[in-house]
């Protein structure tokens, strides 16, 4: 059984240990597609091995500038560097997203009152055998391990909060009529409150950060398959072609990663 870590445990590393971390370069792979219906592809991803940190971010849909909010979060997650422990990187890493929160609180209020720029944020960050994630929003990570693909997050979605008070069951959340209606998002509110995870990575773990585009139409069972048949290259391939023969109504994008 798998116990998730508390913060206490990402904590400075010796450095000898940082060392020889610095010279392991984690294997990442991403891909992004605008679907088949949108015009535009409002998603955008982030792969920073030199400092241990991966991201995805969906720009709301149906909001005013989504691809701003998404490029925006990206840009600034770019600022983040290396520091010393994991808490500094991921401090570092959270500090970034909600300055983004408040920069697209007032740029919507520019814009009119009461508009919304909001995106969807997930992030890995990787120091020293142990990882955080980190969201706010519907965006996802998963850990692939000994071929058991486990979710790290929890949506953050109105139909989510009515499966965890039993009034849904997960078949009826996905004809649900508010079934992508998201209860928290970067630039969704003054106050953004960003969910935390953190475990201890293992040799030969892969993490999967994804937008709803390809989780929507790709079945938890089916990511782990075709993780576990072949390269991470390849993976990513069937995987969004799968999504695309699926008619990928939303952007898909996401990122594969192996820290160690």
């Amino acid at each position: 059984m798998t116990t998730a870590l508390g913060p206490s445990h990402f904590t400075r590393a010796k450095s000898g240990e940082r060392q020889l971390a610095a010279r392991v370069q984690p294997c990442a792979v991403a891909r992004s597609h605008v679907g088949t219906v949108r015009s535009r592809n409002e998603d955008r991803w982030l792969a920073r091995p030199d400092v241990g940190l991966w991201a995805v971010a969906d720009g709301m849909g149906g909001h005013q500038s989504g691809e701003l909010a998404s490029g925006l979060l990206v840009e600034a997650l770019e600022r983040v560097t290396l520091r010393s422990s994991g808490h500094a990187l991921l401090n570092a890493a959270m500090n970034e997203i909600r300055f983004v929160n408040s920069e697209l609180r007032a740029r919507a209020q520019e814009i009119a009152p009461g508009a919304v720029i909001g995106s969807t944020i997930v992030a890995l960050v990787v120091f020293d055998g142990h990882c955080a994630v980190v969201w706010a929003g519907d965006s996802r990570a998963y850990r692939l391990r000994c071929g058991h693909l486990e979710i790290m997050t929890s949506d953050h979605r109105v139909v989510q909060e009515l499966i965890d008070q039993g009034q849904l069951t997960p078949a009826e959340a996905a004809r649900h009529p508010r079934a992508n209606v998201v209860t928290r998002a970067v630039g969704g509110g003054e106050r953004l409150d960003l969910d935390t995870r953190y475990e201890a990575v293992e040799d030969g773990d892969v993490f999967l950060l994804a937008s709803d585009g390809l989780t929507d139409v790709v079945r938890d069972e089916e990511i782990a398959e075709l993780l576990v048949a072949g390269t991470m290259d390849q993976a990513a391939d069937e995987l969004l072609a799968l999504s695309l023969s699926r008619g990928a109504r939303d952007n898909i994008t996401f990122v594969l990663v192996t820290p160690m």
